[in-house]
């Protein structure tokens, strides 16, 4: 049996990012932070289909050292998932063996549904919901999870296996990207978002959700008009600039722009494309980013078995 105020853990293992969060339960039904960090493994960075043997080993070298973090804290229960890299790379069920041979830990592989699942979960404890829908968007390595949601319901979801490190390896063979690129990527996003298309047709969304990831970068280039602790809420009139900068930027120079980290700045391109492409499918005014995203959403329903 866990006790309430012993640190419980969840790890992300995303296409690009492994996430580690430690937290114990708080007096008011939420919790507590202990310990966060993520780092950039980049599984996918050759194929989807086959993690290469260095993004392997950056995975395996990753967790070992999660390992020892846990140990620090004698975390008493961790929760492991792994998302769209682990589930498609043919290799992918050799590395959770490892992982569990070597740690001691079980790495659960979730479909893209209940990846959605648990995004929702967690900006739900970030952002206010009210009666009227939100889209929420979070860009993934190999996947992007879309829902469309109000305080009560969802009214649709769906996970596209077509992340950034897909994009990018697919359409940005060139830097600066090119003219052809941009458009071969925005006929491919027309045909693989027609659902999302057509869902917001059916649900009118004005406010853009968009969890973590990507969206913290533009979260420092956006003109915010409010901040709460776990959310801030901006205009999208300065996006079209933004984009334009980073289409006529070539790698070495995004590596310099201000707010853009390096590790972003590769596939920064095709996710603000992939972005700019959503905001043009509807009549969105704002853009929500939430800090909160699928490990908080884990997080919560593993201190709901306490």
């Amino acid at each position: 049996m866990i006790k309430t105020n012993q640190p419980l853990a969840v790890i992300d293992l995303g296409t690009n990012t492994f996430h580690l969060l430690i937290a114990h339960a708080d007096s008011q039904g939420g919790f507590a932070e202990i310990f966060r960090e993520r780092r950039f493994v980049k599984l996918a960075q050759e194929s989807i289909h086959f993690i290469h043997p260095t993004a392997y080993q950056r995975g395996v070298t990753t967790m070992l050292d999660y390992k020892e973090i846990l140990d620090r804290h004698q975390v008493a229960h961790v929760s492991a998932f792994g998302t769209a890299a682990l589930r498609t790379a043919g290799n992918g069920t050799d590395f959770v063996r490892e992982i569990k041979e070597k740690t001691g830990i079980s790495i659960q592989l979730i479909d893209g549904n209940q990846e959605a699942g648990y995004i929702l979960r967690g900006v739900r404890l970030a952002i206010p919901f009210d009666e009227m829908p939100k889209l929420i968007m979070d860009i993934g390595g190999g996947s992007v999870e879309f829902l469309i949601a109000n305080e009560n319901q969802v009214f649709w979801m769906h996970s596209f296996p077509i992340g950034v490190a897909v994009l990018y390896r697919t359409f940005h063979r060139h830097e600066p990207i090119g003219e052809d690129e941009v458009f071969e990527l925005r006929q491919f996003l027309a045909t693989q978002l027609a659902p999302l298309a057509e869902a917001l047709k059916t649900f009118s969304c004005s406010q853009l959700v968009g969890a973590s990831g990507t969206f913290d970068v533009l979260e420092n280039l956006l003109e915010c008009a409010s901040t709460a602790p776990t959310y801030s809420i901006h205009k999208i009139n300065r996006f079209p600039h933004i984009l334009e900068q980073f289409m006529q930027a070539d790698l070495e120079e995004r590596l310099h722009l201000k707010g853009v980290p390096p590790y972003r700045a590769d596939m920064i391109v095709v996710a603000m494309i992939l972005i700019d492409f959503v905001l043009h499918a509807s009549g969105f005014e704002e853009i929500w980013v939430s800090q909160y995203d699928l490990k908080e959403g884990m997080l919560s329903e593993l201190l709901e078995g306490l």
